[in-house]
This record gives structure tokens, C-alpha cells and sequence, in this order.
């Protein structure tokens, strides 16, 4: 198979869709890898070692996307709706229940997209969503503690105070993948922890985990209330998969909150937990409402993408070979990709996505054929 790995043009991303060693590994099966020139130099992967793994660096977008098979980290974005076709094979972050347009480009050019973010393992794990949710995580405690800094528009606390003054609070919406990482550096920093949960045995696994270090609590419109409200830095860590994310935080929950919090929205991506989040970038990452910063950058791992590219290709790559082998057989014979199908020859795969753009849904099975 040909298989292209363009540049990714999102503003300030430098992840790639795979490190030289992938490539290495599909070039030694026979494949034929596209790589456009300088798409590894955001993670620090030159072309000559994708030339040395075996791959042909060419010069344009254009030549990239040709392939067969794309392998990307984000989803397209304008610019390159143009190169999406029928006969492509997309396999990439797509995130479509927050893009109506992004997902009616693909269905109307006929485009088959797998996304990484619902490819789901026989357990319910989301494999390939897994090692950036956990990037995520870590970083959002990072960047509020940052942002609570007075220079940077903050209140003006140190998340782990000092002896005689009281560590700041984080309020953490959700106790998956990112919660969990995100209580993980908070607590790392000093600070005191809330982390609420609709799952009583997750709350219960934390509990354990942290023996007790963190404070536990359901999830409800009560106790979302009281934490946000006490909180120095709430943390969105909400994932329905592949769908969209709920408000948890409301626009009239703000004026309750302290002059100079912070809000790090890592669910901005799947339209935010806050009602008042929208995607920001790297170049321009926050903005303030009522008092309360937001930092809605959607692609975090992008600002340490040589950590972020290596954590990602270690997981996607068994689901690149299977698709390189096989292409869409390979989705048919496997549980876990079917999950990952989107969209194919204009039809909606994904019922998380249908039913919030009330769309027509087509199980993936049958729309293969």
C-alpha cells in the first residue's frame, strides 16, 4: 500500500503521525511511505532519518495525500478539505461530533475515516485516545498552575503554597484517563484535590489509589457546584466517546467562582464541559469571562510533540500495519477498527456522532458491505 504522512498545519502543531522506527517497520512489509518534507521537524525527526527508514520524502502536501492511506494526528482542517476523496483511507484524530462541517466534507467526498479517539478494545479501552489523554492530563495541571500566576492573568496562587498558607484547590471534572493524570501532578505539586466521578468504582479506585490523599465526589449539579465554586484551577476531563461533551460548568456558575481562577478545558475538543469554552490555539491560548480564565487549546500535546509522537505512534502503529496489509478488510475483520470507522463512501458510521448532528447512522459492518 501507499501510504502519505502529511505535515499537520493546525496552528502551532508539531506532532507527526509516526516516528521513523514506524516507518521502518511498514517499509520492511513492502509499503511504499510518502513523508512531506519537515513533517517530522516539530518533533525533532529530520527527513533523512525517514529517508534512512526507507520512506521518499516529496516536497508538496499534494503528494502526501495522494496515498491510499493517510496517517495523520489531527483532523483536516479547511485547507485541506480538498484533498479528501472516496477512494482515501484517513486514519487520524477526527473528532467529529464538535466539526458538523469537518463531518459533512467527509461524508460528501466519500472519504473513509477511522479515528483514533473511538477505536475501542473488546474491554472498553480507547487504545489510541489512551496515551494523549494522559499528555493532556499532566499538562493541564501544569499550564493552570502557570496561568494562575498573576502575570498571566491569574488570582495569584501558588497550587502548593507554602508552610503557613494554605495550598490552592483543583477541582477535577471527570476521574478517566485525564483526571487520573492530571490528579497525579496536582497532588505531585501540593495542591488540595477534588476529583468528582459519575462511576462510584472509580471514585472508589482513586480513593485507593491515593489512599485517601485526594477528596472524592460524585458527580452532580450539587457537588459540581460546591468544588467549582471553592476551586483555585478546575480541570474538564469529561469524555463521552466520540460524542459530545456535557456542560458540567454553566455560564451562571461563573459568577460564583473566585476572581482570577482558572478553567482547563481538556474536553474542548468534543465541544467543551464548560458552557463557555471554545477551542483556542497554542499562539493564542486563552480568554476571560466573568473573571475566570479559560485555556481551550485543543490539541495540548502539540506544545511537547517529540513526547507526544512517540506515546501515539507506540499505540497506532499494530492498527497502521493491519490497515496497510489488508486496508478496509481490515476494519471488517476487526472489532476495534469498525469501532474507530466514521465515516465511508458517504455514509455515517458512528451513532454518538449521528445522533447529535441528527444524521442518519449506517453500522459500520453494512457500510462496508
Amino acid at each position: 500500500m501507499i501510504i502519505g504522512l502529511p505535515k499537520e498545519i493546525k496552528d502551532n502543531e508539531n506532532r507527526v503521525g509516526m516516528t521513523a522506527g514506524a516507518v521502518r517497520v511498514l517499509a520492511r512489509q513492502g509499503h511504499r511511505v510518502l513523508i512531506q518534507s519537515g513533517a517530522g521537524r516539530g518533533s525533532s525527526i529530520t527527513d533523512d532519518e525517514y529517508r534512512e527508514a526507507g520512506a521518499e520524502i516529496v516536497a508538496d502536501a499534494a503528494d502526501a495525500w495522494s496515498a491510499e492511506m493517510v496517517v495523520k494526528v489531527k483532523e483536516p482542517i479547511a485547507l485541506e478539505y480538498a484533498y479528501l476523496r472516496d477512494d482515501l483511507l484517513l486514519f487520524t484524530y477526527l473528532h467529529l461530533a464538535a466539526d458538523r462541517n469537518l463531518t459533512e466534507q467527509l461524508l460528501a467526498s466519500g472519504t473513509t475515516g477511522v479515528a483514533y479517539e473511538t477505536v475501542q478494545t473488546a474491554d472498553g479501552k480507547l487504545p489510541l485516545l489512551t496515551p494523549m489523554s494522559e499528555v493532556a492530563g499532566r499538562m493541564a495541571t501544569q499550564v493552570g498552575a502557570a496561568y494562575l500566576q498573576k502575570n498571566n492573568g491569574g488570582r495569584g496562587v501558588l497550587l502548593g503554597g507554602v508552610p503557613g498558607v494554605a495550598p490552592g484547590r483543583v477541582a477535577i471534572l471527570g476521574g478517566g484517563v485525564v483526571g487520573t493524570n492530571a490528579a497525579k501532578i496536582a497532588l505531585g505539586m501540593g495542591a488540595h484535590v477534588t476529583v468528582l466521578d459519575l462511576s462510584h468504582d472509580r471514585l472508589q479506585y482513586l480513593d485507593d489509589m491515593y489512599r485517601g490523599q485526594l477528596e472524592t465526589r460524585t458527580s452532580n449539579e450539587a457537588n459540581v457546584e460546591e468544588a467549582v465554586y471553592a476551586a483555585d484551577l478546575v480541570i474538564g476531563a469529561v469524555l463521552i466517546p466520540g460524542g459530545r461533551a456535557p456542560w458540567l460548568v454553566t455560564r451562571g456558575m461563573l459568577r460564583g467562582m473566585k476572581g482570577g481562577s482558572v478553567i482547563v478545558d481538556v474536553s474542548v475538543d468534543q465541544g467543551g464541559c464548560a458552557e463557555t469554552s471554545r477551542p483556542t490555539t497554542h499562539s493564542n491560548p486563552t480568554f476571560v469571562v466573568d473573571d475566570v480564565v479559560h485555556y481551550c487549546v485543543a490539541n495540548m500535546p502539540g506544545a511537547v510533540p517529540r513526547t507526544s509522537t512517540f506515546a501515539l505512534t507506540n499505540q497506532t502503529l499494530p492498527y497502521t500495519i493491519r490497515l496497510a496489509a489488508k486496508g478496509r478488510e481490515a476494519i471488517k475483520e476487526s472489532k476495534p477498527l469498525q469501532g474507530g470507522l466514521n465515516t465511508h463512501r458517504g455514509k455515517l458510521t458512528y451513532a454518538a456522532v449521528a445522533k447529535e448532528f441528527g444524521l442518519p447512522y449506517v453500522d459500520p459492518v453494512d457500510a462496508l458491505g
